[in-house]
């Protein structure tokens, strides 16, 4: 049969693949999948598009059922014809890639993204100069690690000339995972072109009425039009005898490869079932295996001969898929077996530990703890590389293969940790269950607790988390300090989501009781707790002293990015927001640089709302888009309601009530089931903030206030003082001043501590807003000064301005008034505060001046991705390295930047460090 023939009837779905190679040889990124039934086609369309790429490079790879839990298997088959090129990327990338592919030893634990920035690169890298077009078939059956890394780059693909081309079997599974790649279904043929099929494979051409019900009762599939063509006779084709009923259809085409598999020697069926169980395609190891059974020589040749598989120089491939899966289920459980343990003594002899780890098991009549750890140290190796979800199942099956209970419920502990990290986050909760359980009498230690407590916190209920945490704290009191204060330490952090202070105070005291550790980190962090719990129970002289010393412990260098998000949350405990946001920036620094980055998204919270505070609101609101893209592809609820939340603030600071909702209400929906009071707390205020800025005072003031009074999420400490500026003004502005001195008052014992300029700052302009006429315009004179060295506090200063402006004006002194509106008017202009200019220009025109609004600042006019790629390339970094903070080609961060410059109005890396580094007053 020619290929037309194979492709009759696929004009829609070959004009889609040449629109996507003309994408790819363009210069531009793309993605798609194929899906349909077995035998619908979608390989012969795979061979049709590698074969018009030209001039871009192919890479190919197919996924092998056998394969499908060894990780980076798929990935090592399709990269390995430009492993040359690992040395092109960023240092961290190149490791991580080395140790995936089997080229180097791995790092050790390594971060699953670092390992999918890497593959990233190197197909940018190997897309020079004329694309790059990698085919990968049979998806449903490519490890978990090589479909993640490829997933990962399919979603990040930009200007790299890259196109990632799937073919999957159309399947629940194979739908998810491909759910952000678009698709293209590859359904049965129309009755025609069934006919065009039959005619080009039958003894003789069918009769019209013949092709007809022979497409009906095979949907259309190309491959069961053609094998069953091959079955009927000339009597049957032109109509002189009845079909036959019924016809090999859907998965039955699985049964004709079985009964002409069956009609075989013993020889050949034993050579095909080696094939089938090795999956790489090794002709040596194969024939090795089979011998070593006692297959005749020629075996291969008469299964060849059958048509059922390919004998190539670089190996042996099965002509079908479905070939394979006949072979394995015509194979009774013994004969399997066998084969299984001759492979494993051939794959030791060829020095693969890990292939004969898994050949054992397979062989395997019951548990073996021989067996069970030769699979847990191919798990150790397969988590070195970053292939976690891959580890995870392989640990499960070491677990299953374990006698003793303790050593079974140790496994499945890892396993749970490693399908958390390979972003598997229902796999990881039924592997701690099955931990749990497998733990018996003596119940779950310590480590397994405190686990569980980490999955709650992370995408589940915050305050269910913490009741885990404590627990897991009882069962840990014999143990070392060491061992009991990271229990401690996500008690508090658990603590903080809900707002239990009670539960801070406790953790205070228990971490009191510990000796001092002599670590200098575990010495911070002990302090933290101290004076958290001291601080949240009344002694704030006592508490803020501990606080104070362990943020005068924090090393200009070494501290991890946790450590410094806990020196960010004892600096706002302290009421000095600026430090907390100087903390979390490092933290996301830190973090990036690390390898570290599945826990990006959480660090990215703080690095996020650091900017916020610190008035970049456009750079905030990109780093929460980062961080909501992350939070979402590692499972991770919890991370991205507070990315959402975020961005509602964002959102509400420039006026866009639409978006600012949308995100409010997600963020919403996530929190208050989970009980995450500090991000519903966030998401409130960021609605409280928007009706403030678009001079709904009333509705400002009601929200306001109700997240110090009632509601999910009330009374959060840190939302409360977070918000507390604007609910003076709000209480103010809707004429309840008892409630706006209230308020003012709970600030000033928050600020009690507090000796930061900025902090001392806010309070002044709060004091102002309730003080009588004469003392206020003082006041918020005192506040301007405290904040004109401040360059990152560009919105707070417009704000007290705009206050001042105001009060100047309505005691008609309009001459005094005007500079400060003018000041107002611009700042917020440039910050893209839109109903916060428009306030401050209707002032200025009624103090007599027309005031017209300010051009945004050019960083305004970045998209995210730009604005991101902009301040790491002003903090100095080359593009490679950006690239590999972002999880982006260095192609794609040349791109952006080509872009960026004109918008920017610059031509150098001088020119646009000097400008993101000029303060946006």
């Amino acid at each position: 049969m020619t290929a037309v023939d194979r492709l009759a009837g696929r004009e829609s779905e070959l004009a889609a693949i040449d629109d996507f190679l003309t994408g790819v040889r363009s210069g531009t990124g793309r993605a798609l999948a194929l899906r349909g039934e077995p035998g619908a086609g979608k390989t012969a369309l795979l061979l049709r598009a590698a074969e018009r790429a030209a001039p871009a490079r192919v890479l190919r790879a197919t996924g092998a059922e056998p394969e499908s839990q060894m990780a980076f298997a798929a990935l090592h088959q399709l990269l390995r014809p430009v492993s040359g090129l690992v040395d092109a990327l960023p240092e961290a990338q190149r490791e991580a890639v080395r140790g995936a592919l089997g080229l180097a030893a791995p790092p050790g634990g390594q971060d699953r993204f670092l390992v999918s920035a890497g593959v990233l690169s190197l197909l940018a890298e190997a897309a020079v100069p004329d694309g790059l077009v990698c085919v990968v078939d049979d998806f449903q059956w490519v490890d978990r690690a090589s479909a993640d890394a490829l997933l990962f780059a399919a979603r990040r693909l930009g200007a790299d000339g890259v196109g990632l081309l799937f073919a999957a079997r159309d399947t629940a599974e194979a739908r998810h995972a491909l759910k952000d790649v678009p698709g293209l279904t590859v359904a049965g043929l129309a009755a025609a072109d069934a006919a065009r099929v039959l005619a080009a494979r039958s003894a003789v051409p069918p009769v019209p009425d013949v092709a007809a019900l022979v497409a009906a009762a095979t949907g259309g599939n190309p491959l069961a039009l053609r094998e069953t063509a091959g079955l009927l006779t000339p009597e049957q084709l032109t109509g002189r005898a009845p079909l036959p009923d019924p016809l090999p259809v859907g998965d039955g085409i699985g049964a004709v490869y079985g009964e002409q598999i069956a009609r075989l020697p013993a020889d050949t069926r034993l050579v095909l079932l080696v094939a089938a169980l090795e999956g790489l395609g090794d002709l040596r190891l194969v024939l090795r295996a089979a011998a070593r059974l006692g297959a005749a020589a020629d075996a291969l040749e008469s299964a060849e001969a059958a048509g059922l598989l390919d004998v190539e120089p670089t190996g042996i491939r099965f002509r079908h898929p479905l070939i394979r899966s006949a072979v394995h289920a015509g194979a009774s459980a013994a004969d399997r077996r066998a084969v299984h343990r001759a492979l494993a003594a051939e794959s030791e002899e060829a020095g693969d530990t890990g292939r004969r780890a898994r050949h054992r098991a397979e062989a395997a009549l019951g548990p073996d703890e021989d067996i069970a750890a030769e699979l847990a140290a191919a798990a150790d190796l397969d988590r070195a590389r970053g292939g976690y979800a891959d580890a995870a199942r392989t640990l499960v099956r070491a677990a299953d293969l374990t006698p003793d209970r303790r050593t079974r419920s140790r496994r499945l502990k890892d396993a749970a940790v490693a399908a958390w990290l390979g972003g598997r986050p229902g796999q990881a909760r039924s592997s701690l269950a099955a931990a749990r359980e497998a733990a018996g009498d003596g119940g779950p230690s310590a480590d397994i607790t405190q686990l569980g407590g980490r999955f709650e916190l992370h995408s589940g209920d915050a305050a269910e988390a913490l009741r885990t945490f404590l627990t897991a704290a009882e069962q840990a009191a014999e143990q070392t300090a060491e061992a009991i204060l990271p229990i401690l330490a996500d008690a508090a952090e658990a603590a903080s989501y809900v707002g239990d202070t009670d539960a801070a105070v406790l953790i205070g005291r228990r971490a009191e009781a510990l000796p001092d550790p002599g670590d200098p980190a575990d010495a911070f962090l002990r302090d933290v707790l101290i004076g958290t719990g001291a601080l949240q129970g009344g002694d704030s002289h006592g508490g803020a002293g501990r606080l104070r010393r362990a943020l005068d412990a924090v090393p200009d260098d070494g501290f991890d990015a946790v450590h410094l998000l806990w020196a960010a949350a004892a600096a706002s405990l302290l009421g000095e927001g600026d430090a907390a946001a100087r903390f979390g920036a490092r933290a996301g620094r830190v973090a990036r640089v690390s390898g570290m980055v599945g826990t990006l998204p959480v660090v990215l919270e703080s690095t996020a709302t650091a900017e916020r505070v610190n008035s970049a609101f456009a750079l905030s609101a990109a780093l929460s888009e980062e961080g909501l893209a992350l939070a979402r592809e590692t499972g991770i609820a919890n991370s991205a309601a507070a990315h959402l939340a975020n961005l509602a603030v964002c959102a509400a600071v420039r006026g866009a009530e639409t978006d600012a909702r949308a995100y409010a209400h997600e963020a919403l929906a996530i929190a208050i089931p989970h009980r995450l009071g500090l991000r519903v707390g966030v998401a409130s205020y960021a609605l409280g903030l928007l009706d403030l800025g678009l001079g709904r005072f009333e509705q400002a003031h009601e929200r306001l206030t109700a997240l110090t009074t009632a509601g999910p999420g009330a009374g959060h400490p840190a939302a409360v003082w977070g918000s507390t500026a604007d609910r003076v003004e709000a209480a103010v502005g809707a004429g309840d001043l008892d409630a706006a001195r209230a308020a003012v008052g709970f600030l000033e014992r928050w600020s009690a501590n507090a000796t930061s300029p900025r902090s001392q700052a806010l309070l002044a302009r709060c004091r102002a807003l309730v003080a009588e006429d004469g003392a206020a315009p003082d006041l918020l004179r005192r506040s301007l000064d405290l904040l004109a060295t401040d360059s990152a506090a560009a919105y707070d200063r417009a704000r007290t301005a705009l206050l001042l402006g105001e009060r100047l004006r309505r005691e008609r002194r309009v001459g005094e008034a005007r500079p400060h509106l003018r000041h107002a008017a611009e700042a917020f202009g440039r910050l893209g505060a839109v109903p916060w200019e428009r306030r401050a220009l209707g002032e200025l025109r009624a103090a007599g001046e027309a005031g017209d609004r300010a051009e945004p600042a050019a960083l305004a006019t970045l998209t995210s991705q730009e604005l991101r790629i902009a301040r790491l390339v002003a903090e100095g970094l080359p593009n490679r390295d950006v690239a590999a903070r972002l999880f982006l080609s260095t192609r794609t961060v040349e791109y952006h930047l080509y872009k960026v410059y004109p918008k920017l109005g610059v031509t150098s890396r001088t020119e646009l460090a000097r400008l993101l580094t000029q303060p946006p007053t």
